[in-house]
């Protein structure tokens, strides 16, 4: 998987800093085919690749994918322990390209309830990349943006019970210190595939600002042309965040 080293092209004039992506339809693309949900979770896994690799030519410097939810634990055991298992095969797979090609990983999301070999090759693969910024990718396992919130509050009261924070210095500056993501910019786009135009509990506080992109293309059809086209298109936005321009 490693991103090529060819000439790059000028970046997208106005391109987002900061894309967050929603991978929805790879069960329904594989049940189109008469194919198992999992035989769609593979070709799904292939598209990262694409788009990563587009990133830092069209001037993206983080990536961040929703590749499991809090919510997903209420599918079947054999569809769950199938993702768990091309997770572990993913991290083997790429490893090496990612470090090679200057991608930087960092995974979100509450690592409590995943299986240890699994939470033990995140942090590896985390360390492994740690000097890496050519691209800043970011994989969300077991993440829920309500939980997220939960989890950073719990958190923060600590601290407060502790000494450490004063309750009249808590404003929406403090919060986002204990959220998953304290280390990275809010996303600038967030996009949805599948024809779903919801947002599934994903990035909640970060994305209040946001862009939206909900597109009807199934995530494994998802292309790296598309994903330029939706880059392009966010430049060309007005962007006023609450204000009004003179």
């Amino acid at each position: 998987m490693a991103l090529k080293r060819q000439a790059e092209p000028e970046p997208i004039s106005g391109c987002p800093r900061h894309v967050a992506i929603i991978m929805d339809g790879n069960g329904r693309w594989a049940t189109k085919r008469g194919r198992p949900r999992l035989f769609g979770h593979h070709a799904g896994a292939r598209r990262v690749r694409e788009v990563l690799e587009a990133c830092p030519h069209i001037g993206v410097e983080y990536l961040t994918i929703f590749a499991f939810s809090t919510e997903n634990w209420k599918r079947t055991q054999v569809e769950v322990a199938g993702l768990m298992t091309l997770f572990r095969r993913y991290i083997t797979r790429e490893t090496s390209a990612l470090v090679a090609s200057g991608v930087r990983v960092r995974f979100i999301g509450d690592r409590v309830r995943l299986e240890e070999t699994l939470t033990r090759m995140m942090t590896n693969l985390e360390n492994a990349t740690a000097h890496n910024s050519r691209v800043n990718l970011t994989i969300a396992i077991n993440y829920g943006g309500r939980d997220e919130v939960a989890r950073a509050t719990k958190r923060l009261a600590e601290d407060v019970a502790a000494g450490t924070l004063k309750p009249g210095d808590i404003n929406e500056e403090t919060l986002p210190r204990y959220l998953d993501t304290f280390v990275l910019p809010d996303p600038d786009l967030v996009i949805r595939t599948s024809g779903e135009a919801r947002i599934s509990n994903f990035l909640l506080w970060q994305s209040a600002y946001s862009e939206y992109e909900f597109v009807d293309t199934l995530w494994p059809d998802f292309t790296r042309a598309e994903f330029e086209s939706l880059c392009t298109s966010y430049g060309e936005r007005d962007r006023r965040y609450g204000g009004v321009k003179a």
